[in-house]
């Protein structure tokens, strides 16, 4: 699928297949099958099964400054539920935990850096 580019900057997630999802981030292009993704960095991701994450799998990505408003985390072709120890050890952190599964996720993250929101995303393989 393709995604209209959205006006914030940064990396932009423009498509997403099977294969992986499609970034551009000025002059770079590349696919990625799994990603983390910054207002200002985009990075391969090693995805641990969902049931192991812990605010430690997130630790350079939550550590930027600002710290982001929250995660949005694409949970792959279904939308699935982090764990509730999870959730809970990001928001006493002051970082709040959007899960969707990753078309969604996607597509999210092209509206809300469009509107100039600092989130972070990770999101697993389709």
């Amino acid at each position: 699928m393709q995604i209209e580019s959205a006006s914030g900057t940064g990396p932009a997630i423009t498509g997403f297949s099977a294969k992986g999802y499609k970034v551009e981030a000025g002059s770079f292009r590349g696919v990625y099958r799994a990603l983390t993704i910054t207002p200002d960095a985009v990075a391969e991701w090693d995805a641990p099964a969902l049931e192991t994450l812990s605010p430690e799998s997130f630790a350079d990505l939550l550590a930027i400054d600002p710290r982001p408003e929250f995660l949005l985390l694409g949970t792959g072709a279904t939308m699935q539920r982090p764990a509730p120890a999870f959730i809970r050890a990001l928001e006493a952190r002051g970082i709040g935990v959007e899960a969707m599964d990753s078309r969604a996720a996607a597509r999210a993250w092209a509206v809300l850096r469009g509107e100039g929101r600092w989130v972070v995303g990770a999101l697993y393989p389709l």
